[in-house]
């Protein structure tokens, strides 16, 4: 057997180089023509859904999500939202939710307890209480009230502790009234016990309220707080609770703002020294020359209203926590268009998810008192103006009104409300 002949190399030609590659090239250029008209007919055609969401409603969103009305009030409303992107965290999300708010969101009122008692009604719209009392007659004036419990996102259980001081009960007292009166509930309904209460809330104003439930654990653990007083080192649960916004109205003067001008007093406080800060406070700075502290409330016989007017000449106005964390001169500070400035340690501000603080107010630590003017001399001319003009425009925000408004403190809340319903499953 002889062995095999190795392969040999058949030359190719030059002209056999050239039409091969010609073919190629040729073969390449069709290919590229081919998917190039694929890619374009896919593209115009209309029986083809677009694998990429299109452009045009996130252009279009803030317009889209307003919602139209005949009212002229809230038509400027919607106006002054849609140039207040800088003071919310999430303008668009803000939007978007509250629109959505509006179309769906439902309450359940339980119906049972005397009006004539500690339920149902307000006992006053005045005073540091006021918050809560606007909120119980805010929401029967709303859209928001449904008869039809499987028709509700929360159930409110309405139940007045202001009404219950206003009729000399003692904080004892009150855990068990607000006790007996859940259990009640408990027992006729089935309604807390699909989720142990989570989808339920209940609203009360300043330290009273906090006081009158603190005996009650499965009240507290488990239903939504919306309080005046949401402090972190007494159970305030930011995510589950609402920083309910006390406000001491009406108002004895007209709303302040966009008169940066007159103010010209560099820092303001007055009132009663019932907290150690406010002890502090006083006590380092109330003789300073620039900054206005006073070491106790204004003698009404200095004049008419000299507390209210002083916010009117102050660029800021120092809000020191009192017998809690809050403070109804937060609310007057915004009101008058004084830069409130926080200082308060474990205080969860109203509307704090929603709205940028630090955008419109001077936010500090308790420790920070000691440095307290020169952090405020500090602050520029242009900073401050900044801060005045933001100031202006959440002002809104920090009113109760009745009939409720759009955007108003009550909408507000009941926003915070929409928000935690989201994370309860049955």
């Amino acid at each position: 057997m002889s062995a095999a002949k190795p392969l040999s190399l058949i030359p190719l030609s030059s002209t056999s180089i050239c039409t091969l590659q010609g073919s190629l090239l040729t073969l390449a250029l069709l290919t590229l023509l081919s998917f190039t008209c694929l890619s374009l007919k896919s593209f115009n055609s209309p029986s083809l859904p677009s694998t990429t969401p299109p452009a045009g409603p996130i252009i279009e969103y803030p317009q889209e999500v307003v919602i139209r009305t005949e009212d002229p009030v809230g038509q400027e409303n919607e106006r002054q939202i849609l140039h207040s992107d800088d003071v919310f965290h999430s303008p668009e999300v803000f939007r978007l939710n509250y629109a959505e708010m509006e179309r769906r969101f439902k309450v359940y009122i339980y119906p049972d307890g005397d009006p004539k008692t500690f339920y149902q009604t307000p006992r006053k719209l005045t005073g540091k209480y006021a918050s809560e009392g606007y909120f119980f007659q805010n929401i029967r004036e709303s859209q928001f009230v449904t008869d039809d419990p499987d028709q509700a996102h929360l159930f409110f259980i309405p139940i007045s502790c202001h009404k219950m001081r206003g009729k000399g009960i003692s904080y004892g007292n009150m855990t068990i009234i607000v006790e007996n009166y859940v259990q009640g509930l408990l027992q006729k309904y089935p309604y807390w016990n699909r989720t142990l209460g989570a989808d339920h809330f209940f609203v009360t104003c300043h330290d009273v309220g906090v006081r009158a439930t603190e005996g009650l654990p499965f009240l507290v653990k488990n239903s939504i707080r919306a309080v005046c007083s949401p402090s972190y080192d007494v159970g305030f649960i930011p995510h589950k609770d609402v920083a309910l916004p006390q406000v001491l109205q009406p108002f004895a003067l007209p709303r302040g703002g966009n008169d940066v001008e007159n103010r010209t007093i560099l820092g303001y406080w007055a009132g009663h020294r019932n907290s150690k800060i406010r002890v502090i406070l006083a006590r380092e700075w109330e003789n300073d020359t620039e900054l206005y502290v006073m070491n106790n409330r204004i003698n009404r016989a200095t004049g008419a209203l000299v507390y209210q007017k002083n916010f009117y000449k102050t660029k800021f106005c120092i809000c020191p926590g009192g017998s809690q964390v809050n403070s109804a001169r937060i609310a007057d500070s915004i009101h008058y268009g004084c830069i409130p400035v926080i200082l308060s340690d474990y205080y969860d501000l109203p509307f704090n998810d929603i709205l940028n603080w630090k955008k419109f107010a001077v936010v500090l630590k308790e420790k920070d008192v000691y440095q307290l003017k020169q952090i405020l001399k500090n602050i520029t001319q242009d900073d401050f103006v900044a801060l005045h003009k933001n100031l202006v425009k959440i002002q809104e925000h920090f009113q109760w009104n009745s009939p409720p408004q759009k955007y108003d403190a009550f909408h507000m809340v009941m926003y915070e409300l929409w928000l935690r319903h989201h994370v309860i499953k049955y």
